[in-house]
C-alpha cells in the first residue's frame, strides 16, 4: 500500500476521490470514488502523508467527525513558498493557477481572502471562495512541485519547510477547532473595572470621557485624543514638537497631558480592540476560536484573520482561565532568534553561547561586554535588527570583534537586499523582490506603534521599498526571522505529535509562544514534551549544532498568571 494518497472532496455532497501515489507523485493505481470523505480516511490509517488541495477544504470535515490526520501535503500552500524561492511571490497560488501554467492557460486571479466571521466556531466549516481544479489537476500540479523542489538550491531543506508548513496548517485547524479557553464573565468584570460604565449610543465608556477631558484641560482647549494629528498639533501649539504619539516619545515630554494621554491610548486600544463589542462578536460558549493563518507574513510569522489572537493585551489575559480540574502550560522560547542566529551562521563563539539553556544575553556579555547584560542584548538585536548607528555601531564593533560570522551573516544579508537580491531562511522561504523606485525611508514601517525602536521580536517592514536601506534592514532581519518562523513550525509538528496520547490539547500559537489546555494531571508530561519539541526542532531544522533552544513555562490556571 502506498504511504501517500490523494484526496479530493467532490464539490457536491460528502463524497470524495482518493488515489494512491508513487514516489514521483504520479497515480500508482486507479482513481477511486467513494460516497463518504470521512468514512474514507477512517478506513485507511496506514496512510502516511494525505496529499490535497488546501487543508481548509478537508480537514475540518475530518476534525467535526472526529478524524485526526497525522501528516498533510497542502498544494496551495506549497505553491506559494515554490514561487516565493523562485522570485515569483505574488503571482496566484491556488492549485487552479499551478495547473494552467502548467498548461500554458490563462491564470486565473487567487480568490479574495473570506473575512472570518466573528463568533462562528466553524468559520473553517464554510465554503471558501475557489477557483475549480479537476483532481487530476491537481495531481498533476503536486507531481511538477515535487520536480521543482529537486530544481531548489537545497532541495532537501525545501521538502522540510513545506512538508513543515503544512504540518502547520493541521495545527492551525485543530487550535481552532480546539478553541482558547475564555470567561465571558471574568472579561466583562474587567472592562467594567477598566472603563466604567457605558453609554447608550456606543459612545465612548465614562473612564475613556474622563480621560478626553484631563487632556483637553491640560492643552486649555478640546482635543480629540483618539487623532494623533490632533494630540501632534495641540502639543505644537504648545511649544513641543513631536513626530508621533508612540508612548516612548510621550514619556519624554513633561506636559500635564502626557500622563492621561498615555493612559487613554492604553484604554482606548482595549475598547476598541477587545471591548463588549468584540466579546460578544468573538466569544461563544466558553472559547475564542480565531482562525489562524500559518505563513500570514512574508517571513513566514503566522497572522489571524480577524479577532486579534495574537495582539491579546496583558490585563485582557486575566479572562483565559482554564476549564476546572485543567491548567494552562504557557512556554515562551528563550532569546529564539540570537539562537538561531547562531544556528544558520555557524559562529563558533556565538554557538557555544547558545550552548546552553541559561540566559543567553547573560552569557554574551561575560564574553564581550564586560558584564553589561544590556549592552549585549543591545548589540545583539542590533545587528539582528538594523540599529547600527549611535551606540549601536560601538556595540556592534565589540560584537564583530568575537563572533565575526554571526555578524557577517547578516551584514551579507542586508548587502543582499541593499542590491535588489533575494535572500533565503535557512530552509528556503525566500524574501519578495523589490518593487519601486525612490520610496521615501520608512516605506511599509508603520507610522504608529508604542514600542520602542528596537524590541526583541519585532518585524521590520520595508520589504517592497525600492529604497536600498529600508530593503536591508529588511532582509537583514528575514533570514533569522524567518529561519526562527521555519523552526516554529517544527517545534509546532514535534509538539503535536507528542500530545498525540494525552488529552491535551494546543490551543494558542504566537511566533515564540505556545499554550497548551491540559488537565492538571498532564502538566509536567506537556512542559516536559514542549522542552524536547524545541531542541528536537533545532536538530532537523539546522542539523546537530550546540545550540539549544530551551523554554521558560509556567503551569496557572489564568494566561495572565503566566508572566
Amino acid at each position: 500500500m502506498s504511504e501517500r494518497w490523494a484526496l479530493a472532496a467532490e464539490a457536491e455532497g460528502d463524497g470524495a476521490l482518493l488515489v494512491p501515489l508513487g514516489q514521483d507523485g504520479l497515480p500508482a493505481g486507479e482513481v477511486r470514488r467513494e460516497p463518504d470523505l470521512v468514512a474514507a480516511v477512517r478506513a485507511r490509517p496506514e496512510v502516511a502523508r494525505w496529499v490535497w488541495r488546501s487543508t481548509a477544504e478537508v480537514y475540518p470535515r475530518l476534525l467535526a467527525a472526529g478524524v485526526r490526520v497525522e501528516r498533510c501535503y497542502d498544494v496551495e500552500d506549497a505553491e506559494q513558498l515554490l514561487l516565493g524561492h523562485e522570485g515569483r511571490l505574488g503571482e496566484p497560488r491556488s492549485a487552479a493557477a499551478a495547473w494552467a501554467r502548467l498548461r500554458n492557460a490563462p491564470v486565473p486571479a487567487d480568490p479574495p481572502q473570506r473575512a472570518a466571521e466573528p463568533g462562528s466556531q466553524d468559520s473553517l466549516f464554510e465554503p471558501r471562495p475557489v477557483v475549480s481544479v479537476p483532481f487530476e489537476g491537481v495531481l498533476a500540479v503536486y507531481a511538477e512541485q515535487l520536480r521543482r523542489h529537486e530544481r531548489a538550491e537545497h532541495p532537501g531543506r525545501m521538502l522540510l519547510l513545506t512538508a513543515a508548513e503544512s504540518a502547520g496548517m493541521l495545527v492551525a485547524a485543530e487550535m481552532h477547532r480546539a478553541g482558547l479557553p475564555w470567561r465571558a464573565d471574568v472579561h466583562r468584570e474587567l472592562l467594567h473595572e477598566l472603563l466604567g460604565e457605558r453609554y447608550a449610543g456606543g459612545g465612548e465608556p465614562r473612564r475613556l470621557a474622563e480621560l478626553a477631558d484631563e487632556v483637553s484641560a491640560a492643552f486649555g482647549r478640546r482635543v480629540r485624543p483618539d487623532l494623533p494629528a490632533d494630540v501632534v498639533k495641540a502639543f505644537q501649539q504648545a511649544g513641543i514638537r513631536l513626530k508621533s504619539t508612540r508612548r516612548w516619545e510621550l514619556e519624554e515630554i513633561d506636559h500635564p497631558a502626557v500622563k492621561p494621554l498615555i493612559e487613554y491610548k492604553k484604554l482606548y486600544r482595549i475598547w476598541t480592540a477587545h471591548g463588549w463589542s468584540w466579546l460578544a462578536d468573538w466569544v461563544r460558549d466558553g472559547r475564542f476560536r480565531p482562525e489562524y493563518l500559518p505563513g500570514g507574513t512574508v517571513s513566514g510569522r503566522w497572522t489571524t484573520n480577524g479577532g486579534g489572537a495574537l495582539q491579546i493585551p496583558k490585563v485582557i489575559r486575566r479572562a483565559v482561565v482554564a476549564d476546572e480540574g485543567w491548567r494552562l502550560v504557557v512556554a515562551d522560547a528563550d532569546q529564539m532568534e540570537p539562537r538561531v542566529l547562531a544556528a544558520i551562521s555557524r559562529d563558533p563563539g556565538l554557538m557555544e553561547v547558545a550552548g546552553h539553556p541559561d540566559d543567553l544575553y547573560t552569557r554574551l556579555s561575560d564574553r564581550a561586554f564586560s558584564g553589561d547584560r544590556d549592552h549585549a542584548k543591545i548589540a545583539l538585536l542590533g545587528a539582528i535588527y538594523g540599529q547600527t548607528s549611535g551606540d549601536g555601531l560601538k556595540n556592534l564593533a565589540a560584537l564583530r570583534r568575537r563572533f565575526p560570522r554571526a555578524v557577517a551573516y547578516v551584514d551579507d544579508a542586508a548587502k543582499a537586499g541593499e542590491e535588489g537580491r533575494l535572500v533565503r531562511t535557512w530552509l528556503g522561504r525566500t524574501s519578495p523582490k523589490a518593487v519601486g523606485a525612490g520610496d521615501d525611508d520608512e516605506a511599509g514601517l508603520p507610522q504608529e506603534s508604542d514600542e520602542p525602536a528596537v524590541t526583541e521580536g519585532e518585524f521590520v517592514p520595508g520589504y517592497a521599498s525600492g529604497n536600498a536601506r529600508a530593503r536591508g534592514r529588511f532582509t537583514r532581519n528575514f533570514v533569522v526571522q524567518g529561519s526562527a518562523a521555519d523552526w516554529a513550525l517544527l517545534m509546532l509538528a514535534s509538539l503535536r505529535r507528542a500530545l498525540g496520547g494525552m488529552r491535551a490539547e494546543l490551543v494558542f500559537f504566537q511566533h515564540d509562544e505556545v499554550i497548551v489546555h491540559c488537565p492538571a494531571e498532564e502538566a509536567e508530561a506537556v512542559t516536559a514534551a514542549i522542552r524536547a519539541a524545541g531542541d528536537e526542532a533545532g536538530r532537523i531544522a539546522f542539523g546537530e549544532t550546540p545550540v539549544r533552544f530551551p523554554f521558560t513555562t509556567a503551569t496557572v490556571e489564568r494566561y495572565a498568571d503566566a508572566k
